[in-house]
C-alpha cells in the first residue's frame, strides 16, 4: 500500500492527491484513491464528497471502518502544514502524508495538532 501511495502522489508532481485509509486504530488494510477536489489542487486538498459520503455508508452497513486519509505536498515535506494543523479536529483521524519522496503517519487527538505515529499498513 505505501508503493500504491508513493506511486499516486508521483503522478501528480503540481497538485495534491489524496485518499481515504480503511483499517483499525494501529493499523490500515486498504487506501482508496479520491478526487482532489479543492479550489487550488496545487497547495490543498478536499477529498470528493460524494467519495467520502459512500465510504462512511459503506462502513455503517458492515464494510470497512473509515479511519483517516491520506494527501500528499508535491513541493513540501511529509510532515503537517499550517493549513494541515488548521483543519485536524482532534478525532484521532489518521492522516498520512506524502512528500519529498516519503509518507509519515500522524494521528489528530488533539484540535489543530498532530502526533506522528507508527501505523501498520497490511
Amino acid at each position: 500500500m505505501l508503493q500504491q501511495l508513493l506511486r499516486h502522489a508521483g503522478a501528480s508532481p503540481d497538485a495534491e492527491v489524496c485518499g481515504l485509509l480503511f483499517g483499525a486504530r494501529d493499523r490500515i488494510d486498504a487506501v482508496e484513491p479520491c478526487a482532489n477536489v479543492a479550489a487550488d489542487p496545487a497547495r490543498t486538498f478536499e477529498i470528493a464528497p460524494k467519495a467520502l459520503i459512500a465510504a462512511h455508508r459503506r462502513s455503517r452497513a458492515g464494510g470497512p471502518a473509515v479511519v483517516g486519509h491520506y494527501h500528499s505536498h508535491p513541493s513540501g515535506l511529509a510532515v503537517p502544514s499550517a493549513r494541515d494543523a488548521a483543519q485536524a479536529m482532534g478525532d484521532g483521524a489518521i492522516w498520512v502524508i506524502i512528500g519529498g519522496g516519503s509518507a509519515r503517519a500522524w494521528r489528530s487527538d488533539e484540535v489543530g495538532f498532530f502526533v506522528e505515529v507508527d501505523i501498520v499498513m497490511n
